[in-house]
């Protein structure tokens, strides 16, 4: 469980204080989006009717210091109008961070986004949808590559040890639902393989870097030709290749998840280079990422995905494993 409340009234009351301290009137309508790491609230300014995004973070998960990291990338794609993504909209007092209180007096940090049109990817599109995905995902870890990073410059590290080590970012995928002996037995083998393969893939700066980390089809906006890149509250450094991974999140054993792949990697070549050594290796990001979200529904079952995940989530994630160590093991 998270160890901290995320009740919705708790929620409201961060958001209020938030919303005036960015400088909106205190009678904003206030409506929430969504709960999972932070919780995104729409705001409606009562005397313009305009339209804002406001992210509450949770406590304990990332510092000041690292959520600056994640806008100053925000704001070096936005400013070479590499892909589409939402301003950060600063309060008066040019601060782009503030700190939300609740009654009680405890504090979280807040920031504030531009409201951009759109909605996510419907299912019927989803293998065209990836080619996109691919072509967008390429031109970040292009930029990334070549972008100078502050000196503060600070953001987690998704490799084997920090995301599937017992004491990694989402808890321990030994500790996710329903581990009985056998799950535990299959998806141990899964985690040793996926180590001994990503040891030999290497972390040379052509294959490992600044990546968005969750670069899923939900933190994609569609408005007409338009494609909308969110949510980049996950970057941080990791293999190029785990964009792919997380961008099936909870979907990798969706039937079409081979022709989403390819479309993906038609993409990434239409953009960038992609070897056939790294498009090789595709799968096994997909069932990195897989064995992360395992430890990720396991702490936090009181968000609407990990309950609508269950327990079923780490029987299909043992069904996936099989089929993956018949090929790579």
């Amino acid at each position: 469980m998270s160890g901290y409340s995320n009740e919705p009234e708790k929620l409201h009351e961060f958001a209020v204080d938030a919303v005036t301290k960015f400088g909106y009137p205190k009678d904003s309508k206030i409506s929430l989006l969504n709960l999972s790491e932070n919780a995104t609230f729409k705001v409606t300014d009562s005397s313009t009717g305009q339209d804002t995004i406001l992210r509450i973070h949770r406590p304990f998960y990332h510092s000041k210091e690292s959520i600056q990291s994640e806008l100053d990338w925000v704001q070096s794609l936005r400013e070479i109008q590499l892909v589409r993504t939402p301003a950060i909209l600063p309060a008066g007092s040019g601060e782009q961070i503030i700190l939300a209180q609740d009654s009680t007096g405890e504090e979280r940090h807040a920031v504030m986004f531009e409201f951009m049109p759109g909605i996510e990817p419907t299912e019927d599109r989803m293998v065209d949808d990836f080619k996109t995905l691919g072509a967008i995902t390429a031109r970040l870890h292009d930029h990334s590559k070549q972008w100078k990073r502050p000196s503060n410059f600070s953001r987690f590290t998704w490799d084997y040890e920090t995301a599937l080590g017992p004491n990694g970012h989402w808890g321990s995928w030994r500790d996710g639902l329903a581990m009985g002996p056998a799950e535990l037995e299959i998806l141990g083998r899964l985690s040793d393989t996926l180590k001994s393969r990503l040891d030999r893939y290497g972390k040379s700066q052509d294959r490992f870097g600044l990546v968005h980390a969750d670069m899923r089809l939900a933190n994609l906006l569609v408005a007409g030709s338009d494609v909308t890149v969110i949510d980049f509250d996950d970057c941080g450094l990791s293999w190029f290749m785990y964009d792919l991974g997380s961008s099936v999140s909870f979907i990798e054993d969706h039937p079409l998840i081979p022709d989403m792949t390819a479309s993906w990697v038609d993409g990434y070549r239409s953009v960038a280079e992609l070897s056939k050594e790294e498009e090789a290796e595709l799968p096994t990001f997909i069932m990195f990422r897989r064995l992360l979200l395992v430890a990720w529904v396991g702490s936090h079952q009181d968000t609407d995905t990990g309950k609508e995940m269950g327990p079923n989530f780490t029987k299909v994630s043992c069904e996936l494993a099989e089929n993956y160590l018949s090929k790579f093991a």
